[in-house]
């Protein structure tokens, strides 16, 4: 581990800095929001300085720089991910907003009664509600993955529960609740061998691995700004540009169309006729500092350092007798979900917060998951590129304290 790299890392996060109930921040809750850099602080505020003007909508100056920068974030995610185009990528507010678009613009008016929607046993809610409700609405039927007791799918069940009604696969790349990482690869390729697109929740996996949409060949894909140490409040849904032509939009109002009167409505061209009203311009715009942040770091050697803490922790996790990790999957990620024996999660939680450390307690919204384990509450750490062994260090002291404080 490069000590030095990691330390200059943490310097650029103001937020690490702070104490809490005189105990410095450790911050383990990445897989909710992770924390932005101080050049995308900077970028949101100067943004309000200097160019606060609305986009696409003006000849004067500030317009058209804020529209400058709003486009060029548009670019640096195309080639972030590797869209053919940055046409292919649109703004949304967030992975939820994304998974909902897709469901109301491209299923919805293919779904008839009877027709079929699969997803899996482990998804977070926003890959399950907006489903659950169309389903419902065009009496369609929602089909599930089961979940091994591993933490991994049951892909011996994927294949058999595609059939010809089925209109979409949509599936996580990893579980926000337990750090599975699925392979979605397989999942593309034996669902598009029945010609059935697929959208990728990718929400926890952009910055756990360096996504390709093109070499990964999935046709929608979803992330979240506030998942990338960006600003809250911005997203990106990826769809291929074919299929987004074919989409009507789901949301109206300026700037979605080229023309409009009492009796008809012509559609703006790709990406805007998703993108209805004002924006959130500021975000966006840091956004694109957030790209530039991350294309400065050596995320090869992040990745790498990331899977060594995973490993660290989960170590001294299995050694504890009270303690219990909740799955082991083939493959999983820098998230770990654990129970400890007499333990509330949220009395842990808050005995953590007592000494400076954020941990997520609860169901993460995922509840399919917690009942297949026959839990209401786990405790979860998630790291990111700024945590320390140091910092997992302590996690385990308080683990220690609060089986005397809890006797």
């Amino acid at each position: 581990m490069n000590n030095k790299y990691i330390l200059n890392l943490r310097n650029k996060f103001p937020i690490l800095n702070k104490i809490i109930n005189d105990y410095p921040l450790i911050y383990l809750d990445n897989a909710a929001i992770t924390q932005v850099p101080n050049q995308v602080i900077i970028a949101l505020s100067n943004y309000y300085k200097d160019m606060n003007a609305n986009v696409h909508r003006g000849v004067y100056s500030l317009s058209e720089i804020s529209t400058k920068y709003y486009e060029d974030t548009r670019h640096k995610i195309k080639t972030y991910i590797n869209a053919n185009s940055s046409d292919e990528c649109i703004f949304v507010k967030n992975t939820t907003e994304g998974i909902n678009l897709v469901a109301n613009s491209y299923v919805k008016p293919i779904l008839k009664k009877g027709d079929e929607i699969l997803i899996s046993q482990i998804e977070h809610h926003s890959n399950i509600v907006p489903w659950f409700l169309l389903a419902r609405e065009m009496g369609a039927v929602l089909k599930v993955i089961p979940l091994l007791e591993t933490g991994d799918l049951d892909y011996s069940k994927f294949e058999t529960l595609l059939s010809s009604k089925t209109k979409i696969v949509a599936i996580t790349h990893i579980s926000n609740s337990i750090g599975t990482v699925n392979d979605i690869k397989y999942i593309i390729d034996i669902s598009h061998k029945y010609n059935i697109p697929v959208l990728i929740d990718g929400a926890q996996s952009i910055l756990h691995t360096k996504i390709d949409v093109q070499k990964m060949n999935c046709d929608f894909l979803t992330i979240s700004s506030h998942k990338m140490y960006g600003p809250s409040g911005v997203g990106v849904l990826y769809g291929k540009k074919s299929l987004l032509d074919k989409m009507i939009p789901y949301q109206g109002g300026g700037d979605m169309i080229k023309h409009v009167n009492f009796n008809n409505i012509i559609w703006n061209d790709l990406p805007y006729k998703f993108e209805a009203g004002t924006p959130s311009i500021g975000n966006i715009i840091a956004f694109g500092e957030t790209i530039n942040f991350l294309n400065s770091l050596d995320l090869n050697f992040l990745y790498k350092y990331k899977l060594e803490l995973y490993n660290y922790i989960h170590e001294k996790l299995l050694d504890l007798s009270t303690v219990k990790v909740i799955g082991n999957p083939k493959v999983r990620t820098s998230i770990i979900s654990f129970v400890i024996k007499d333990i509330h999660a949220h009395d842990f939680g808050t005995l953590a917060n007592y000494y400076g450390i954020s941990v997520r307690t609860g169901h993460h919204c995922s509840i399919p998951v917690m009942e297949y384990y026959n839990l209401v509450s786990t405790v979860r750490i998630s790291l990111g590129f700024y945590n320390t062994m140091e910092e997992l260090d302590k996690l385990v002291d308080i683990i220690f304290k609060s089986k005397k404080i809890f006797k």
